[in-house]
């Protein structure tokens, strides 16, 4: 009998029988280079997407810091200053050289001194001049500073400062003071860049400041012993 070319005796089949569409030993499937680029193309897209909504949150987290830190330092300073300017006594701490008036409170547009209780945290208690004003710091901006002396009979005691002049806010782009008293209809009167009777205490005080991220809520302090202390006495 006459066998068909290709038959194998072995394998009992044309070999052909392996390489035809639906033989028994189909070629084994993969991926092509196309279908390779583009999954590396969309997990490199969906990394950059990853790490663009890390770095975004951590950028909000990071402010949200800075802001929570910038309001708490706000409102630890505002409430010295208003502790501070709002204890102010009306004690005299010097007397003008020119007339012989008193001075109970001294204020310009970037300083200002008067006469409060210093706290035991702070110092040795008691009267003490407190002198705030304006200098310019290590960084280039402005620097708050306080500084704080003993007063006695009227005249601040010489070499009596507990330590020199101390920053309270730093790096600041604006400080100012202004100062008002009461109008002639008992209303109050327009504020003023400097105080102008010394002998006297202004009924309100307003300090405002500017950062660099902008302006601080105007801080308008009132002093409950102005008005207590006449100028009797007094060189006009």
């Amino acid at each position: 009998m006459r066998r068909a070319a290709g038959f194998s005796t072995a394998l009992g089949r044309s070999p052909r029988a392996f390489i035809r569409p639906g033989g028994s030993a189909a070629r084994t499937a993969g991926f092509t280079l196309m279908e390779v680029m583009l999954a590396v193309s969309l997990l490199a897209a969906a990394m950059a997407l990853g790490f663009a909504t890390l770095r975004a949150a951590a950028a909000t987290a990071q402010r949200g810091e800075a802001i929570a830190e910038r309001n708490e330092r706000i409102r630890a300073v505002s409430d010295f200053l208003r502790r501070r300017i709002g204890g102010a006594q009306g004690v005299v701490f010097e007397l003008d050289p020119g007339t012989g008036a008193s001075k109970r409170f001294e204020g310009t547009e970037n300083s200002m001194r008067f006469v409060a209780d210093l706290p035991d945290y702070l110092g040795r208690g008691g009267p003490h001049l407190h002198a705030l004003g304006v200098g310019r710091g290590a960084a280039g901006g402005l620097d708050l500073l306080v500084d704080f002396r003993i007063v006695q009979g009227g005249q601040v005691l010489a070499g009596s400062a507990a330590r020199p002049p101390e920053p309270l806010v730093e790096g600041l782009r604006q400080v100012r003071f202004a100062y008002r008293g009461l109008a002639g209809n008992g209303g109050f009167g327009p504020w003023e860049d400097a105080w102008e009777d010394p002998r006297m205490l202004p009924v309100q005080v307003r300090v405002q400041m500017v950062d660099a991220r902008g302006a601080w809520p105007d801080l308008v302090v009132a002093l409950p012993m102005a008005g207590s202390f006449a100028a009797v006495g007094d060189v006009q």
